[in-house]
């Protein structure tokens, strides 16, 4: 039964991997966006096309769905919310005020905050191996980033606004990697995939009325319909199934090293599309993070996660 278990989970983290580089065309697609419309009337764009996919998934998904508590259902809304509403909204805004490379290799902090809230909440032990490759993981996020291993407080600083709005991304991504690992041990990752969407959809569309934005969505539609559809397909709907496939079997702590990445696909793209060099340094980081997350795969285990106010009760 042991060996049953321990193949389930093997490659896991490789499907994080597959849909967290996915991610990684988002900027070649979504910058040149940002020129015709306000981020949340992009975001609410990409919702709207995924309605496609999202209503028959929660309907087909629902007697999972209604078995939910009312701790699971927040967890969900959380997801929504601010993983695929703010967060997405954030991320955007930051690609219209200051370097996309610069916002998308700032997501490598999600770490710092999934790895946190997987202690608090879902309790994960980690093995002794765990450090060491993490810390293998996050030499080569740092110089897939950056370059070199010069210190940091040497580097040339980003904006503080797009700092600001790169982090907050961050933060609500990497909350949503620990929320998403909870509820997916009562849902299947395609109805969590749909009801992700779903709920999204009405905060979007507030938020994009608060703002006076629900005008862009004829104008993007009108003029770039083609980035609007590759974008909800692309690293939209293809790439977050492929990622609750690996997270389905994945702890959260080793699932958010997987998704590092995302900011060395970017940066391949960002050389070959938006003419960003890539350095032997940054070829170097990217090798051995993608051997870390091979690794990390090899010695994942799958215990059932529940969040500490479930397990008391």
């Amino acid at each position: 039964m042991e060996n049953v278990t321990r193949q389930t989970a093997r490659g896991g983290a490789l499907f994080v991997a597959l849909g967290a580089a996915l991610w990684g065309t988002d900027a070649v697609l979504r910058v040149p966006l940002v020129g015709v419309m306000g981020a949340s009337a992009i975001v609410l764009a990409e919702h709207l096309i995924l309605l496609l996919y999202a209503v028959p998934a929660v309907a087909l998904g629902w007697s999972a769905l209604r078995r939910l508590k009312g701790l699971q259902w927040g967890a969900l809304v959380l997801i929504a919310w601010g993983g695929s509403g703010l967060a997405t909204v954030l991320f955007t805004a930051a690609f219209a005020t200051g370097n996309p490379t610069t916002v998308i290799l700032l997501q490598k902090a999600q770490p710092l905050f999934a790895i946190t809230l997987a202690r608090l909440l879902l309790r994960e032990q980690f093995g002794r191996m765990y450090w060491p490759l993490f810390a293998v993981a996050m030499v080569g996020a740092y110089l897939v980033s950056f370059e070199s291993l010069a210190p940091f407080w040497l580097l040339p600083t980003a904006k503080v606004q797009t700092a600001a709005l790169a982090l907050g991304a961050a933060l609500l991504w990497g909350s949503s990697t620990v929320f998403g690992r909870f509820i997916l041990s009562e849902v299947p990752f395609p109805t969590v995939t749909g009801a992700r969407f779903l709920l999204a959809t009405p905060f979007l569309a507030a938020l994009a009325t608060t703002q006076g934005r629900l005008g862009d969505l004829s104008i993007g539609f009108t003029a770039t319909p083609a980035n609007l559809v590759l974008l909800a397909a692309g690293p939209g709907l293809i790439s977050l199934l492929l990622y609750y496939r690996g997270l389905s079997t994945t702890r959260a702590s080793v699932a958010t090293l997987a998704e590092l990445a995302f900011p060395a696909t970017a940066v391949i793209l960002n050389w070959a599309v938006l003419n960003r060099p890539v350095a032997a340094g940054q070829i170097a980081g990217f090798c051995l993070l993608w051997a870390a997350i091979v690794a990390l795969d090899r010695v994942a285990t799958t215990p059932q996660p529940r969040l500490r106010q479930a397990a008391a009760g």
